[in-house]
């Protein structure tokens, strides 16, 4: 299952990287099950995380006849989040807005720009009693040099981290300079 952040307000945005997420997955010999919106109540949500809210969906892959191993599937599924944040970054701008925040079969990433306090209450998953997990981890530290943002709220997709990424929007210029030569 994918977390998935589409730009605040840009249905046609959202459209687009719904299409390229599904032709990846298709590409990829996987299979797309269905989207499903995330329940959120935003009720206590303050003026700037709700001027930049993005829509947030959950895209269901499978792996096909289950013809590759847990560890292959992985892989896959890290291919294809690569791909489609690649392939949206050329055609929205690097920080648009759109964000896989988990594509794995493993867990499943729940973040905002919200206080621990709202996690639970924004998210309305977390509040239903069917819902069940081994661990819940919170952060609840937030940027004070870099501008805060839905994307980079804590925590990132496998840790959280005690510390600023200074240098963020320039490690990514970095990379994307780079990236035509990347394999």
């Amino acid at each position: 299952v994918a977390n998935v952040f589409f730009p605040h307000g840009n249905e046609q945005a959202m459209v687009d990287c719904k299409a390229i997420l599904e032709r990846n997955v298709k590409d990829r010999g996987l299979s797309v099950v269905g989207w499903r919106p995330v329940p959120v109540d935003n009720s206590m949500l303050g003026r700037d995380p709700l001027d930049s809210e993005p829509a947030t969906e959950q895209i269901f892959v499978t792996n096909t006849g289950g013809k590759l191993s847990r560890r292959q599937f992985e892989q896959e599924l890290l291919r294809v989040r690569k791909m489609t944040e690649d392939e949206a970054a050329g055609m929205l701008g690097p920080e648009s807005g759109f964000y896989i925040n988990s594509l794995t079969t493993s867990h499943i990433t729940y973040k905002g720009q919200l206080t621990p306090e709202q996690v639970s209450q924004y998210y309305l998953d977390l509040q239903d009693p069917t819902f069940l997990t081994h661990m819940a981890l919170v952060h609840s530290r937030f940027s004070t040099n870099t501008f805060p943002s839905w994307e980079r709220a804590q925590p990132v997709r496998m840790m959280c981290h005690n510390g600023e990424i200074n240098t963020l929007r320039g490690n990514k210029n970095w990379m994307y300079s780079r990236g035509g030569i990347m394999e």
